[in-house]
């Protein structure tokens, strides 16, 4: 297939759907041609090459029957970097290695594209990560949190339950499972007993972050595009009482409904973007009983799928219009 230099790579897995398809068709509307880069299938189905001289560089990957040198993209959309897929026939002892160094791989070669548009730049992304400095932004831009102990110490988490009272959550600095429905293989915000405690010498082994735990009236998501702004809510009696996480614990499908942030919620929401330099994230709040909002976290790269699907929000076409707004060729659809 032909390529021009109109082309948004889009970087995803297999697995993924649905939010990909929705950008690809926003970016097609738009006269680019969408170039869906599943990170999973390298390197046995996709094949990258990069060639380097005194001369230059020159960057190009194939993937099927198409054929693409990153000098052709004006734009990538930085939606997933997936493990590598080795198959069954490569021996068990050489897996972790050949996986780690066709990421090492997948991280430089994302350096021929550093002239394209990003939503968002890698970088940034790893950094908004973090979930310690998003904790010390979001109280900086006026964000309400939950008092929090990221900690490896048991004594530690002792007393910090007491110091909540007993109402103490606990959850990852980093996700285990990503898309519109969770895998198995996710540790949940879950509430934490004082018999959980009695023997966490485990921490040793791994930090983990305990929260107060905050009354919830309503559970929000909000996506946040470059500027705009898409909100929903769950009502947090629809739930399980016992279940912190609403991607746990039912098997039935949340009725999300549209929301309004707060003017003042919002302009805390456009300082904080503006401090880890990012055009796209998804933040989750709590809205409580007594009217006040809490900062839970933001994820750079986090899911929106539900929101546009249930309440008909034009999150991919934001997304579209972000990746090519600076294209000299792109008149933005009315």
């Amino acid at each position: 297939m032909h390529f021009d230099r109109d082309v948004v790579l889009l970087i995803t897995h297999s697995g993924d759907y649905f939010t990909i398809d929705k950008v690809a068709e926003a970016v097609s509307r738009r006269g680019a041609q969408p170039f869906r880069l599943d990170t999973d299938k390298f390197p046995i189905a996709l094949q990258l090459q990069a060639n380097f001289s005194n001369s230059g560089s020159n960057h190009t990957l194939e993937y099927g029957e198409h054929s693409l040198n990153t000098q052709q993209v004006q734009a990538v959309w930085m939606r997933r970097v997936w493990q590598p897929d080795l198959g069954k026939e490569l021996a068990p002892q050489f897996q972790a290695a050949c996986s780690s160094e066709s990421l090492a791989v997948l991280n430089g070669f994302w350096d021929s594209l550093r002239e394209a548009t990003w939503v968002d730049d890698l970088q940034r992304i790893s950094a908004a990560e973090n979930k310690l400095r998003q904790l010390r932004i979001a109280t900086e831009v006026g964000f309400v949190i939950p008092r929090t102990l990221v900690t490896n110490n048991p004594q530690e988490a002792r007393e910090f339950f007491r110091e909540v009272k007993g109402k103490m959550v606990a959850k990852l600095l980093r996700p285990l499972s990503y898309g519109m429905q969770a895998s198995s293989f996710f540790m949940y915000t879950s509430a934490v007993k004082e018999e959980d405690l009695l023997d966490a010498e485990t921490l040793r082994y791994c930090p983990v972050v305990f929260q107060e735990q905050i009354p919830k009236q309503l559970e929000l998501r909000a996506v946040y595009v470059d500027g705009n702004l898409f909100v929903g809510a769950l009502d947090a009696s629809e739930y399980a009482e016992s279940t912190q996480d609403w991607r746990h614990g039912t098997k039935e499908v949340l009725a999300w409904q549209p929301y309004q942030l707060p003017d003042k919620l919002i302009r805390c929401l456009d300082v904080f973007m503006k401090r880890f330099e990012l055009l796209f994230g998804a933040f989750d709040f709590i809205k409580t009983p007594s009217g006040e909002y809490v900062f839970l976290e933001i994820n750079p790269t986090g899911e929106w799928g539900m929101l546009e699907r249930d309440l008909d929000y034009p999150i991919a076409e934001a997304i579209a219009d972000a990746l090519l707004s600076k294209s000299p060729k792109y008149n933005p659809l009315t």
